[in-house]
């Protein structure tokens, strides 16, 4: 089946719903039973929806179709960004809170910055992204 439905959540995305090709209901039958009550639903073709879901949380219904909402994926990049900053920092935070014997707690902080200031471009550049798929590129590879 070629059709999936769409409906807004309560959280201000969108809700996928794919019909299992065999279940012997219409696409109709399917939103009837599945679709909250009282939520206004569409249904569509398949290639009105994304395919990629890097940025499935940021997708919202417009009309008939599912679009990014770049204000949400750039949140997620963003995210994602300090996710991988993070474990980038984490053995020379040890270092540092530990005071580790044998291990220079100076030059620790030297690499903690050049961590900082990669981010910091990866982050400029995010903000200044105004498509989704400029903000993939930028994502880090996890």
């Amino acid at each position: 089946m070629n059709q999936r439905i769409i409906y807004p959540t309560d959280e201000g995305g969108v809700a996928v719903i794919v019909p299992a090709p065999e279940c012997g209901l219409t696409v109709e039958e399917i939103a009837a039973k599945d679709v909250p009550q009282g939520k206004p639903y569409k249904i569509v073709d398949v290639g009105d929806i994304p395919s990629d879901r890097t940025f499935r949380n940021a997708w919202e219904k417009s009309g008939s179709a599912v679009i990014h909402n770049i204000t949400k994926a750039k949140a997620i990049a963003h995210e994602r960004r300090r996710a991988a900053r993070a474990a980038e920092f984490a053995p020379f935070d040890e270092v540092i809170m530990k005071q580790i014997p044998g291990k220079d707690a100076v030059l620790a902080e030297a690499e903690r910055q050049k961590i900082r200031d990669k981010y910091a471009v990866t982050q400029t550049k995010m903000d200044s992204a105004q498509t989704v798929e400029e903000l993939k590129a930028l994502l880090p590879i996890t």
